[in-house]
């Protein structure tokens, strides 16, 4: 089946409740009372196409393997997130509303060729300092089993709780040993296998027009890549948790570092930062499920 999303309809249900007297309209007003732990969305039968999958694999550096890699079932939840994002149900618009964290479990490979049902359901809302969170939580199922799992969490801004959890926390933060030198268009070509068309990652005019001085690297795709680097340290079984930090501008230049964690069986501590200075641009870690 086709992975793409509704391109330009699907852009303009996300973008119009931004757009000031636009977002008054019956149909795009959000309703801010509106609780989006109501909503739930599944796709079945999303067979895993070899091409496809190949071609997000290259996009970000994982090599062709029979195999998927393990952060490719996001693309294929990616589209319930969109329509989680977009509804009338979701309080918030889903321009503005800023990724912050991922954790991915997945409990065995995945094949090109499987046939697998996927879901996604929104828990929350719950505070922040800085507004509030809400959690999409996506499975991906393989004959009713659980083979893979995914909670991404959103942070909208806002009035913040100042004694609410500031959400994930890492002990370390390994210095940037290697240096990617990442291109302009690497956001086009990322949401041109992702479905993920937000215009902060597309071009300069479009991320200037939603405050960023140019485009930016999605989050996701900085996660891939970390996970791509680290793939043939990381066991078939494994929990990768990660936190966006500051944004990555493109072009840019980016460090990778990892460091196996002290007495966790070959656990995995990474990063990304900026190269001038070492501010993390993502910091996360690995965990075996054996």
């Amino acid at each position: 089946m086709n992975h793409r999303t509704s391109g330009v309809p699907m852009l303009l249900r996300a973008a119009l409740p931004s757009i000031p007297g636009v977002n008054r309209l019956p149909g795009i007003r959000k309703d801010p009372s509106a609780d989006p732990s109501t909503l739930s969305f599944s796709r079945s039968g999303v067979r895993l196409e070899r091409a496809h999958a190949a071609a997000y694999a290259r996009v970000c550096g994982f090599p062709e393997k029979d195999t998927v890699p393990l952060t490719y079932p996001h693309v294929l939840a990616f589209p319930l997130h969109l329509e989680a994002l977009t509804s009338p149900r979701f309080p918030y618009p889903a321009i503005g509303t800023l990724h912050l964290e991922n954790s991915i479990t997945g409990h065995r490979p995945l094949h090109p060729g499987e046939t697998v049902d996927v879901s996604v359901r929104v828990s929350g809302p719950r505070p922040h300092p800085r507004g509030t969170l809400v959690d999409f939580v996506a499975e991906v199922r393989a004959e009713d089993e659980v083979v893979w799992a995914s909670t991404s969490t959103y942070l909208r801004r806002g009035r913040g709780d100042g004694a609410a959890p500031g959400g994930m926390t890492f002990d370390l933060t390994p210095e940037g040993t290697t240096e990617w030198r990442l291109p302009g268009d690497l956001g086009r070509r990322y949401a041109a296998v992702s479905g993920d068309r937000n215009p902060i990652h597309l071009y300069p005019v479009t991320a200037k027009a939603l405050g960023f001085p140019r485009q930016i690297a999605h989050g996701m795709w900085s996660l891939a890549r970390c996970v791509a680097a680290l793939e043939n340290r990381l066991p078939d079984a494994v929990t990768v948790d990660a936190a966006f930090k500051k944004p990555v501008l493109l072009p840019g230049t980016v460090a990778f570092g990892h460091e196996a964690l002290p007495d966790a069986g070959g656990d995995q501590a990474f990063a990304l930062t900026r190269p001038k200075d070492g501010a993390p641009h993502l910091v996360g870690r690995s965990r075996s499920l054996a």
